[in-house]
């Protein structure tokens, strides 16, 4: 008779290595960045704290594992790298659109990344850095096809001021009950007001 390999979590590498990853999301929702530490991620995950050091070089290494596979944009070049790959004389107008207007429905929905944001702009931090210089690197490639079609516009100017309209009116909606702007984006409605904005922005350009 064939002996059954025990698949315990101890003995499964990747789904010991995915709890664990998952784990610092989860940390990060209950305590902030302050909280991920090695006893708080292997208490939430359910392993040893050992298992860390075991799968990835550092605590510090773990988290930014967790960053790379939720920063939208790092999580979205893969479309945006698509999109260019399949038709690069595309409306870039349109690309452009589609990549802010997901950025806030995946910002808005997404409460592990309101964290990454808030922890993005509050410390600095060697895995923040580098997650900022991917989302630069993305941006970058998106820009070099813009250039053509807003020759004489600062689209990347007018870009960075979208961005940071999203990232700030969800981060205001997510912790108070007031409005913005007499908008309320946690109304259907208020969102599609906001989205109807970027748009008509981006085509006026």
């Amino acid at each position: 008779m064939t002996r059954k390999k025990y698949q315990g979590e101890s003995n499964n590498k990747e789904r010991s290595k995915q709890k664990l990853i998952q784990a610092v999301g989860k940390v990060l929702k209950s305590k902030g960045y302050t909280g991920l530490t090695a006893t708080n991620i292997a208490k939430v995950a359910g392993l040893s704290r050992r298992l860390i050091s075991t799968y990835f070089e550092s605590v510090e290494d773990l988290v930014e594992t967790y960053v790379r596979q939720k920063d939208y944009w790092t999580t979205a070049s893969g479309k945006v790298a698509d999109m260019i790959a399949d038709n690069p004389q595309r409306d870039t107008k349109q690309m452009i659109d589609e990549i802010l207007q997901n950025q806030l429905e995946y910002f808005y929905n997404n409460a592990e990344m309101q964290k990454i944001i808030l922890w993005e702009i509050s410390e600095k931090s060697q895995i923040m850095y580098e997650a900022c210089e991917e989302r630069e690197r993305l941006g970058s490639k998106v820009f070099a096809l813009a250039d053509k079609e807003y020759e004489g516009k600062d689209i990347r100017a007018v870009s960075a001021i979208l961005v940071a309209a999203i990232y700030y009116m969800v981060l205001h909606a997510k912790s108070t009950d007031t409005l913005f702007c007499e908008i309320d984006i946690n109304q259907p409605e208020g969102m599609q007001r906001i989205k109807n904005a970027i748009s008509a922005i981006l085509q006026k350009m």
